[in-house]
């Protein structure tokens, strides 16, 4: 049991799924299955159903994951075996690829294609007045203490007009 422990704890600083991991797991869910049976026979209740439909769908779930998992990295090793067989993997670890010309000149151009511009730019320095009293800032300013702010005012609040 101590054994067990310690390759428990070891395994989870070991990424992917591991074996005692995988056991730690399926003993957890099963004892989990086993209380909400339990509160099921003292209840009579249909939420401890659900949940255990829930539990053992996620129990399912992380076990097949963990079976994908292990396919996917015999397939990897396969493929590992296989190039070494053939020779081809054993001076670099880096897929080579092989091109090859057919020949064909293709119809389009190789070069860079200028689009055309579809809007028009405007320069708001020649809107009127200098670049600063066209800022968002400096146009707050003018509202607040301008003429422009009584006006508004009397616009929203008719009633309470120059008061």
């Amino acid at each position: 049991m101590a054994a067990f422990i310690t390759d428990l704890m070891q395994s989870i600083f070991t990424p992917g799924p591991t074996p005692t991991l995988l056991v730690a797991t399926n003993i957890s869910f099963a004892c989990l299955q086993v209380v909400l049976l339990l509160l099921l026979i003292a209840t009579y209740s249909i939420h401890f159903i659900i949940l255990s439909f829930l539990s053992a769908g996620l129990w399912w779930a992380i076990n097949w994951f963990a079976m994908e998992l292990r396919a996917a990295e015999e397939a990897e090793a396969e493929k590992k075996r296989r190039l070494a067989d053939t020779g081809l993997g054993s001076d670099s670890e880096t897929e080579v690829e092989t091109v090859m010309d057919t020949g064909d000149t293709g119809v389009g151009s190789k070069g860079v294609e200028v689009l055309e511009g579809r809007g028009e730019l405007k320069d708001r320095a020649n809107l009127g007045g200098s670049r600063s009293e066209l800022s968002t800032e400096d146009e707050w300013e003018r509202v607040k203490g301008g003429k422009k702010a009584m006006e508004r005012s009397d616009y929203l609040y008719p009633g309470f007009a120059n008061s």
